[in-house]
């Protein structure tokens, strides 16, 4: 039987948001619980392995980390690792690869660097990962196997989580001196602009789907990196795992194959949808004619860690409401939240919504009914792993607009997710959502949508977001 250390460390710092993420904004779990929220219980049932619990660490999309914060979460990782060496065969990670830690830089990257310093060059490390982290040489070197999820939206990410994991067994039975093969693109992109259904990201996928049918082939990735926070590692790569030290060269060369053909689709790469700007996203869902009808806030989007303050959606259709039900889902004012809290259902009072802290945050003051209070929780599809808080629906008086004040930073990917405040989308004219790319869930059942181009903590248009840290000439910031 082998024994296999596993745990998990998620965080997506956009460090635009003027805020801090600190211990208490971690889901923070240990023992047993650690290979339940991992989704791997039934590996750990099986007569082969035993899965040996290290920390499940889950802070989401979330800001720039707190140093001791890091710090601490990591000496968790780090004394499981010393105090199992003895016994382990292997180690199983979950690493986002999108965190950025105060005085280090990337966490995920420094967790991993610490933890090969303890066990040395050889023991098999496996990391599965979101394709929206960054990666370098260093970090690929220091890895056995790395896999990113292939779809985006991450509806393949538990699946991608146990493949890992299982490639990590099967090397345990033949073990073998190979680590992941690394090669960074002069590209940078959002994640708007690699939806996995459509082109090119389409064909970068069957491309690696036909690489992995190779014998000497152990897994293959594209990454496409991070871009909300300035760093060195930013911008897209390729990972490819050999099967046997034998095939080391040649996997080499197959890196290279598939980092020309993701180059050579650079072009393609576009934002999927309809986009338009705010008055145009507007215009055209009071102008549509069917429901319901959804628009992503793609500048105030809570996937990509944007702090989901923005009211500019809000006080313009407010000025431009034509009678039809609207939902907004949601807006984070933890004041407003607090408030609310204190009141009964039903019971009618006067809200101030907004902060202030930037113009697009600007406060509008309204009068609501209190509806309905209800957790808000994260998921990977239709796979649900925690809550981020409560939020709140509110029903504006003499509009037909709905709001659900959140008391964090809500991320409402399904229907799902609407139907514990007892309320159904599909009943909506118009659903504003905090996003950039539109879900899944929330494409398949609306008639229409577009994606509008807000101004935010996401800002959308690559050229414009003021790098400093990462390698130059990078495509489409430099006319490559």
């Amino acid at each position: 039987m082998f024994n296999i250390l596993v745990g998990s460390f998620t965080t997506e710092s956009n460090t635009n948001v003027p805020y801090i993420t600190k211990l208490g904004d971690y889901e923070l779990c240990f023992n047993d619980e650690v290979i339940d929220k991992m989704g791997l219980n039934e590996i750990n049932r099986s007569q082969e392995v035993r899965l040996l619990p290290l920390v499940y660490a889950n802070a989401n999309a979330a800001s720039l980390v707190e140093y001791e914060t890091f710090i601490y979460i990591e000496n968790l990782f780090l004394h499981q690792v010393k105090n199992n060496l003895s016994k382990i065969d292997g180690i199983y990670l979950h690493l986002h690869g999108g965190s950025y830690v105060e005085k280090i830089g990337s966490g995920d990257h420094h967790l991993l660097k610490e933890i090969r310093k303890i066990v040395g060059p050889y023991l098999p490390i496996a990391i599965s990962c979101d394709p929206h982290g960054n990666l370098t040489e260093e970090y690929a070197t220091n890895c056995t196997i790395i896999r990113s999820y292939r779809e985006s939206p991450h509806v393949d990410a538990a699946s991608t989580r146990v493949k890992v994991l299982n490639m990590l067994i099967d090397l345990l039975f033949d073990r073998q001196n190979i680590h992941a093969i690394y090669r960074k693109l002069p590209l940078i992109l959002g994640g708007e602009q690699s939806v996995s259904a459509d082109e090119p990201v389409l064909s970068i996928n069957k491309y690696m789907d036909e690489m992995e049918k190779d014998a000497r082939i152990r897994s293959v990735s594209w990454h496409v990196g991070y871009l909300r926070h300035d760093c060195p590692e930013a911008g897209c790569g390729v990972i490819v795992v050999p099967n046997t030290y034998e095939d080391i060269k040649y996997c080499e060369s197959k890196a290279d194959e598939l980092a020309k053909f993701v180059w050579d689709r650079r072009h393609e790469f576009h934002y999927t949808g309809l986009t338009l700007g705010e008055d145009e996203s507007i215009d055209m869902a009071l102008n549509f004619i069917d429901k319901p009808f959804v628009i992503t806030d793609s500048g105030d989007n809570t996937t990509s860690g944007a702090s989901g303050w923005n009211t500019t959606l809000l006080r313009k259709l407010l000025q431009k409401n034509n009678g039809k039900k609207m939902l907004f889902a949601s807006i984070k004012d933890e004041e407003c939240f607090k408030y609310l809290k204190t009141i009964e259902e039903d019971e009618i009072t006067d809200i101030k919504l907004g902060n202030n802290f930037d113009k697009n945050c600007q406060e509008v003051y309204l009068k609501i009914q209190k509806k309905k209070t209800a957790p808000i929780y994260m998921a990977h599809g239709e796979v649900t792993f925690g809550t981020l808080g409560e939020g709140i629906l509110v029903h504006v008086l003499d509009t037909n607009i709905d709001i659900i004040v959140a008391e964090k930073t809500g991320r409402i990917t399904n229907g799902a997710h609407l139907d514990v405040f007892g309320i159904k989308w599909q009943d909506y004219d118009i659903v504003i959502l905090k996003q950039g790319y539109i879900f899944p869930d929330f494409k398949k059942d609306c008639k229409g949508y577009v994606m509008a181009l807000t101004n935010g903590n996401t800002l959308q248009d690559t050229k414009n977001i003021n790098f400093k840290l990462i390698m130059r000439p990078m495509y489409p910031i430099d006319n490559i």
